[in-house]
């Protein structure tokens, strides 16, 4: 076989693969990152789009006052070939009511990010795995924007370690911004086990942890637990509920709803 033959042959495996990748995203149903903290590691398929709605409301008690917050988080995802996705994710616009009678409003800041799918192993008792970044740049409106640039880098695995159960980690670290306008580094984690009692429901606890939550602060940890739907293989349902344990960052607690669709 010469030289030319070869790389023919190299060109056309690579190609069946990534075919092949492709048509096996096909055949799956839809695997949203929504609801819950951590998020999965594979991509939703070249040339398809998905979007992951929801609305949250939120408990929080801030300076000795409580107030509740409502917002519509929202994540956009299109593929870009068969392990590559773009993604652009906010939480829309946000209503915060306080104690004392004061209400606010503004659009939540914007992110802009990518997934790469660095395994899709056939056998689903192997882990796949995938990498998010994300990229904040100052957005959003009055007194939810954000004023400085922060980032944040993770690592994501999907894995079936048992029959009807899952396991989804997340490992990463992030810049963030405080209230007063400060950047600093952080460790993230988050995971997610899940128990599917039939092919479209499956029930779910998860945690995430960020530390520090404030510069110079102690580690901060919320939980929550829900239920998904799968209506079609494009379509699921999900609701949830959840409250920080740890920190004063997180809300006391909060319910979210949504809906996930792929085109």
């Amino acid at each position: 076989m010469n030289r030319s033959t070869r790389k023919q042959v190299v060109v056309a495996a690579i190609a069946l693969a990534s075919v092949s990748v492709a048509l096996a995203q096909d055949d799956e149903p839809i695997n949203p990152d929504r609801p819950g903290i951590a998020d999965g590691s594979k991509v939703v398929g070249h040339g398809r789009l998905q979007i992951e709605a929801g609305a949250q409301k939120e408990w929080r008690r801030t300076g000795g006052l409580s107030d509740q917050l409502v917002m519509a988080p929202l994540l956009l995802r299109a593929g870009i070939g068969p392990r590559w996705e773009f993604r652009l994710e906010t939480n829309s616009y946000v209503f915060e009511r306080w104690g004392d009678g004061r209400r606010e409003e503004g659009g939540a800041p914007v992110s802009l990010g990518g997934k790469y799918q660095i395994t899709n192993p056939t056998d689903r008792t192997s882990p796949s795995v995938g990498v998010i970044a994300r990229l904040t740049p100052p957005s959003g409106s009055g007194n939810f924007r954000s004023r400085r640039t922060t980032a944040d880098l993770r690592l994501a695995a999907d894995w079936d370690f048992a029959p009807n159960w899952s396991l989804n980690p997340n490992f990463g670290v992030a810049r963030v911004e405080d209230d007063e306008g400060r950047t600093f580094f952080a460790r993230t984690f988050a995971a997610t086990v899940g128990y599917s009692p039939t092919s479209s429901l499956n029930l779910f606890v998860d945690a995430g942890l960020q530390s520090p939550e404030t510069r110079g602060g102690r580690a901060t940890l919320i939980v929550d637990a829900g239920i998904a739907y799968l209506l079609t293989r494009d379509t699921q349902l999900d609701f949830s509920v959840g409250r920080g344990v740890r920190g004063s960052t997180p809300p006391r607690r909060f319910v979210s709803a949504g809906i996930s669709t792929r085109f």
